[in-house]
């Protein structure tokens, strides 16, 4: 599950919003994403510890290479992953890149088996930080199904007491029963937090896509302080390992 809150994160460039309803900053990331990759790092990190403190011989060197190769690898793919927005635009953080997309190269944002942001030239960028849960979909179609079947129900009921005639207290009920299919009614089919989220980023886009302070270029930034380390990692394992 998905939810986004407050980003106090300096974004690249100053918002611009609305005359009336400028829309706030905020990030979106994955709680679970976030959860599992802390715990992945802890348990790296105090093994590889272990491993320099009591090992012996090259132990010590190839845990410090490991760690060096592990920990920006779990980090770039669990806690790393954000989607920035704001006025102008998406700022997309993925594992290994950095994408700005004002809204206006914006071209479309998908969900399928992932969920893509699509600028003017066709270009597909994928969103880390909301995956698609196929499981959430379920869940919420599941919800639906029975809040259909319980507002069907209800007003089943006060069709039938109203045909009767019903006495005061079985008009009150059946009054209470046709509120509560009309609520279930009007809030809408459920969906999931994922799901929500893009359809918040669809329609801050048809909003703003037109706006002057929301044209520009698409830039994408390597994340060089992920890779490298990473790569420097993987080559010390290869020397240590071959040097028997």
């Amino acid at each position: 599950m998905t939810t986004p809150d407050p980003s106090r994160e300096p974004e690249p460039t100053k918002p611009v919003g609305t005359a009336t309803t400028p829309y706030k900053d905020r990030v979106y990331r994955s709680p679970a994403g976030v959860v599992g990759g802390a715990l992945v790092l802890a348990i790296v990190a105090w093994l590889g510890i272990d491993a320099v403190v009591v090992g012996e011989g090259r132990t010590p060197w190839l845990a410090l290479a490991t760690m060096l190769f592990l920990v920006p690898l779990v980090f770039a793919y669990t806690l790393r992953p954000a989607v920035f927005v704001n006025d102008d635009g998406l700022r997309v953080r993925n594992p290994l890149r950095l994408i700005v997309l004002p809204w206006g190269q914006v071209a479309s944002l998908r969900s399928g088996f992932s969920n893509e942001v699509v600028d003017d030239s066709g270009t597909k960028y994928q969103l880390w930080a909301l995956p698609v849960s196929v499981r959430a979909r379920s869940k919420a179609a599941r919800q639906d199904a029975r809040a259909a079947r319980a507002a069907a129900r209800a007003d089943a009921r006060s069709d039938a007491r109203a045909g009767q005639g019903g006495s005061l207290r079985g008009g009150a009920v059946g009054a209470a029963d046709l509120g509560a299919g009309a609520a279930l009614a009007a809030g809408g089919p459920r969906r999931a937090e994922t799901d929500r989220a893009m359809d918040e980023l669809r329609e801050l886009h048809e909003r703003r896509q037109g706006e002057p302070g929301t044209q520009g270029e698409v830039t994408v930034r390597w994340a060089y302080e992920i890779i490298a380390p990473a790569v420097a990692g993987a080559v010390l394992l290869g020397v240590l390992w071959g040097l028997g």
